[in-house]
């Protein structure tokens, strides 16, 4: 089996759990593959710092039911250890008859969701459409007693969840742990693990959650003091049983993988990463590879040329508004990447990257931060956090859609543009009934940049005729 982290609530330490966890199997196995539920950057980095193998998302929304089971089933092969982080509380998730109303609504072909379901893309519907038991992490910082009901509550809301055992975090002393024991013993509900109050064992955090790992630097240190916590907090004699994939889960289908072409030749996509630019799903980057990419890593912070060769940029999310200075200096990379694409060179662009590809990075202070400068507008940082998934009908034919096609994405910034794109790619609008639409995405050159952020499990279309335009682009090069 394995087993999935989830909390009451967002903000239980779901997170640091989990990476505890990992830290101590780590030190048993070199093969322990880690999970993340819904769109998230972030905590996957630090999972990933950890096992060492990239973190796999299994978000339902962005992608598809089948997708989620084809990639946990083709990633717990070969590992010793499995675990997977919920996200919020373990039953917050989408109404799936909203999703499809949305759907009905559009003037194109759908893509239909199998049945209904209250709570789509939550860690519960991920829980049952794997198959795998659940861990409730519940914070018990303010409440002794009323544990008895937070654990009955979630284990038996839903009978087709396996709620196994709880963990208790934030437990303020060994009178309070007795209180939560008493409370808990007519539920027969297991204890696999017992937290005290860790107020000097923090992750530090900014405007869109904590820290990336390569900011940084006493990582090692935190990862040691995580794993001698889960050692010694944690009941690994109840724990170990569920931490092993089963061939009930292995030997699901594994599919999804796409076999590069025959006689198709590789292309060079540079793909910017640093402190800037790294949110990445692993996905997106191995389904370019099997339609033939190849990728050269460089830094727009470092790096003053393109790689050699490129035929397509690649720009994600990340944290370009903490860099603007930085990035603004390096005037060698700003005129490489904005020659590159004024010849034609086929650029994707999401959230970070499109910042960096406008005219100016105004920060937090107000500063502005001359960019690339390709496109007519200014990213402005402010206050407004803009989350949520959202559904994309596209306006108009571009690089890597045509008009009327739909898809899902999710946004998560705190910039807006001082122009919005007089001609915008998309129409998004949030799941929910009556929620407004709104313009949004540019085109220009071969340009395609948007806030919204994209899995390619869910969309691989794009993937593919954003591979053509770059081997498009390599062919000419090679005429000239």
């Amino acid at each position: 089996m394995t087993l999935i982290i989830a909390g009451d609530r967002s903000g239980t330490g779901k997170t640091t759990i989990t990476l505890a966890l990992l830290a101590f199997l780590k030190q048993k196995s070199s093969k322990v593959q880690s999970f993340k539920v819904g769109p998230d950057y972030i905590d996957p980095m630090f999972h990933s710092y950890i096992t060492g193998r990239p973190c796999r998302n299994l978000d339902p929304i962005l992608t598809s039911v089948n997708y989620v089971k084809s990639c946990f089933a083709r990633h717990c092969q070969g590992v010793d250890y499995a675990v997977v982080e919920g996200v919020m509380g373990l039953f917050d998730g989408v109404p799936l008859d909203k999703l499809k109303g949305k759907r009905q609504k559009a003037k194109r072909k759908m893509q239909p969701r199998k049945s209904f379901c209250q709570d789509y893309g939550s860690t519960a519907h991920i829980a049952r459409i794997l198959d795998v038991p659940v861990v409730l992490v519940i914070d018990c910082s303010r409440l002794s007693g009323s544990v008895a009901a937070i654990a009955h509550g979630y284990g038996s809301l839903d009978p087709k969840i396996n709620v196994v055992g709880v963990i208790l975090n934030r437990v303020g002393s060994d009178r309070h742990l007795t209180l939560l024991k008493t409370a808990l013993k007519p539920l027969n509900i297991p204890i696999f693990g017992v937290i005290y109050r860790q107020e000097s064992l923090t992750i530090p955090d900014r405007h869109l959650g904590l820290v990336p790992t390569q900011e940084l630097p006493q990582l090692n240190q935190l990862m040691d003091r995580l794993a001698h916590l889960a050692e010694t907090c944690f009941n690994w004699e109840q724990l170990f049983p569920y931490l092993t994939p089963s061939p009930h889960h292995l030997f699901k289908k594994a599919g999804g993988r796409r076999q590069k072409a025959g006689g198709i030749q590789s292309v060079k996509i540079a793909i910017a990463k640093d402190k800037a630019f790294n949110f990445y799903y692993p996905d997106n980057l191995e389904i370019l590879e099997e339609l033939g990419a190849t990728f050269c890593y460089w830094s727009p912070l470092e790096d003053e040329k393109l790689p050699e060769g490129t035929a397509g940029l690649y720009f994600a999310g990340g944290f370009p508004e903490m860099f603007a200075e930085a990035l603004s200096s390096n005037q060698q990379a700003l005129n490489a990447v904005k020659q590159a694409i004024i010849k034609g060179m086929p650029t994707y662009g999401e959230c970070g990257g499109l910042m960096y590809l406008g005219e100016q990075i105004m920060d937090f202070e107000g500063k502005s931060w001359p960019m690339v400068g390709i496109l007519p507008t200014t990213a402005k940082m402010g206050q407004k956090l803009t989350l949520g998934y959202k559904q994309a009908i596209a306006s108009r034919s571009s690089l890597l859609l045509n008009e009327g096609e739909t898809l899902w994405g999710h946004e998560f910034h705190r910039s807006e543009l001082t122009l919005p794109p007089s001609q915008p790619i998309f129409n998004l609008s949030s799941w929910h009934e009556n929620s407004p639409s709104y313009g949004e995405g540019w085109h220009c050159y071969n340009v395609h940049a948007s806030y919204l952020h994209l899995h390619f499990g869910g969309c691989p279309q794009i993937a593919e005729k954003f591979f053509r335009h770059t081997l498009d682009f390599f062919k000419n090069l090679a005429l000239d």
